[in-house]
């Protein structure tokens, strides 16, 4: 398997664990209701998304790291 097929796969897997929240919104008894569970589970499913692209976010978004970019000094 390919690069791009791991990726798809690990997408619709993040998918199908969350499609069974978007279903049970069927049950909310108000629409403000069902919004708001909407939102909050489609940003989650976002964030989880995101991070399995780029990574888990760091504890300490803070600390640097160290990139194997070249900086304004010579060697």
């Amino acid at each position: 398997m390919n690069q791009a097929e791991q990726n798809k796969a690990k997408f619709l897997e993040i998918a199908a664990r969350h499609y069974d929240k978007l279903e049970s919104l069927g049950q909310a008894p108000d629409f403000y209701s069902y919004e708001a569970e909407f939102d909050k589970i489609w940003t989650e499913f976002g964030r989880v998304v995101l991070e399995a692209s780029i990574g888990e976010v760091p504890a300490n978004h803070r600390k640097k790291t160290s990139s194997g970019r070249a900086s304004g000094v010579l060697k």
